[in-house]
């Protein structure tokens, strides 16, 4: 009876220390496929540089709200929507942050001007868009 009892904890014993590498080496490979997306996603990413005009004259847009929508491809969940509120300078530029390579959305809303919303691809490391706003059109 003592021998059984010792026999079963034993064995139980050897179900936890399975169950246990089961998990270690389960979060191992998760933590890995996170390191090779991170890593592909600086090799796949790109830079971009948006300068927002507006008139005849192509004055810059100082305080213009530019948003930047795309799309980040995850290996093993679902793809991840990401928007950024980014603002322009005195120059009318804007530096978006790196971003994985792709269709993405720009928008932008300046008071007085039309609202611009276009999609572009992202294919090269750096990218410069330039965004000429238009007169809103008169409704009276």
């Amino acid at each position: 009876m003592v021998l059984q009892e010792g026999m079963q904890a034993m064995r139980e014993r050897h179900q936890i220390v399975a169950v246990v590498a089961l998990l270690i080496f389960i979060a191992a490979g998760f933590a890995a496929a996170q390191k090779d997306d991170k890593s592909s996603k600086d090799s796949n990413s790109t830079r971009l540089r948006i300068e927002v005009v507006a008139g005849e004259k192509e004055q810059p847009v100082d305080s213009a709200s530019v948003y930047v929508k795309f799309q980040q491809e995850r290996t093993l969940l679902k793809d991840r929507k990401h928007e950024m509120n980014l603002k322009t300078n005195r120059d009318g530029v804007v530096k978006v942050p790196p971003i994985p390579r792709g269709k993405v959305l720009v928008q932008v809303i300046a008071q007085g001007w039309k609202t611009f919303g276009q999609w572009y691809e992202a294919k090269e490391e750096e990218q410069t868009i330039r965004i000429k706003l238009q007169k809103p059109p008169r409704w009276y």
